[in-house]
């Protein structure tokens, strides 16, 4: 399967030849332009746009879902390529989304268990999803290389342990080193989480990075790996200075003492506001024992104090309209979100924790 380019060129070149030397004998040009030639101009175009899948400039997902006749789900981009998170409506079982397109780029889907699915676009194609709403993570997904490739892996584990999984993706990371779908299981399965795995990040970084040498965000994913094993759980809290969305100053030493938590979130990742409120009534039950700062992934400053200003959060907020090149961001290694560290007189106890463990977490460590 070819992965750029138009693959319906050639028929349209072949089907005007056709035209033009039928039988072996000249047409007249009247009879050439008031008869043949709108039926099989508009034949080539439509062989032609067929063949290439989609506009360009453009990706487009479409598909269905077996026991989900009308709802909605949703989709957002790490990499830049949607403005926040959009809504999929589905009718009928069916559904079509199309976004615009100029590089290859990861989309994230978001079913409403809150189960996420990689969906990775390239420009000017399409691709089609069939599942069943009640497993979604047998979902097939059809069109390019990398999301069937993707499919095969997801069907592959979705019976295995979380061991199993990482095992699992750890193989198929080594035997696709040239793939997109192996920086994005690297990411997921040994940079992310509570306890990352920063040796074989590396190690797997290394070898993709051979055989893709000129992927950024390969690169940009090996600068964070790095910072991440100067900022892993054990480790302090790096110095930093920033000014926050008020225009005030914030350092490291404002998370020294007592309990801390840096929350990063953005207006249009829900489940991140849902934290945010979390966090605002625990540290009303901890009478001010509680410091927290948050790090809005945010394009617009904006939005950030809409959101803060809509849930009347007042602790410390820092947006600089960076998303995850924000200078802050890259020096505590963050790579997504909802993401969160916590810390312990200014020691680095926890890092990537869910909802529920990062309540858990911190009351633990108020009762101490």
């Amino acid at each position: 399967m070819a992965r750029n380019g138009c693959a319906g060129s050639s028929p349209a070149r072949g089907t005007l030849s056709t035209i033009l030397l039928m039988n072996d004998r000249p047409v007249s040009f009247f009879f050439l332009r008031s008869k043949i030639f709108p039926f099989f101009f508009l034949l080539s175009l439509s062989i032609l746009f067929a063949a290439c899948g989609g506009r360009s400039g453009f990706f487009k997902l479409e598909g269905r879902f077996a026991n989900m006749n009308q709802g909605e789900f949703y989709v957002y981009s790490e990499d830049g390529i949607t403005d926040g998170i959009d809504t999929i409506k589905v009718n009928g079982g069916r559904f079509a989304y199309e976004v615009p397109c100029s590089r290859a780029a990861v989309l994230m889907l978001v079913f409403p268990n809150f189960s996420e699915q990689p969906i990775f676009a390239e420009p000017g194609k399409t691709v089609t999803i069939k599942g069943d709403a009640s497993h979604m993570k047998e979902m097939e997904v059809k069109g390019t290389d990398d999301n069937e490739l993707m499919t095969d892996f997801r069907l592959q584990i979705a019976n295995a342990s979380p061991p199993e999984a990482v095992r699992m993706a750890e193989t198929f990371i080594r035997n696709h080193a040239d793939s997109p779908v192996s920086a994005f299981l690297v990411r997921r399965y040994f940079v992310l989480g509570d306890k990352p795995d920063v040796t074989k990040a590396k190690s797997l970084i290394d070898l993709m990075l051979k055989e893709q040498e000129k992927n950024g965000m390969l690169m940009r994913m090996k600068q964070q790996v790095d910072t991440l094993s100067m900022t892993a759980v054990g480790s302090r809290l790096p110095a930093f200075a920033v000014t926050d969305v008020k225009g005030e100053a914030v350092t490291q030493d404002d998370l020294s003492s007592g309990v801390a938590v840096i929350n990063v979130w953005a207006s249009w990742r829900y489940e991140t506001k849902d934290v945010q409120r979390q966090l605002k009534q625990l540290s009303r039950q901890s009478g001010g024992r509680l410091h927290l700062l948050g790090i809005s992934i945010d394009a617009s400053k904006h939005d950030c104090e809409n959101a803060m200003k809509q849930d009347t959060i007042t602790w410390h907020n820092i947006c600089d309209e960076q998303l995850f090149d924000g200078k802050l961001v890259r020096q505590l290694g963050i790579t997504s979100v909802p993401y969160n560290l916590v810390m312990k007189d200014g020691c680095i106890v926890a890092r990537g924790l869910s909802k529920t463990d990062l309540k858990k977490k911190v009351e633990e460590l108020l009762q101490e």
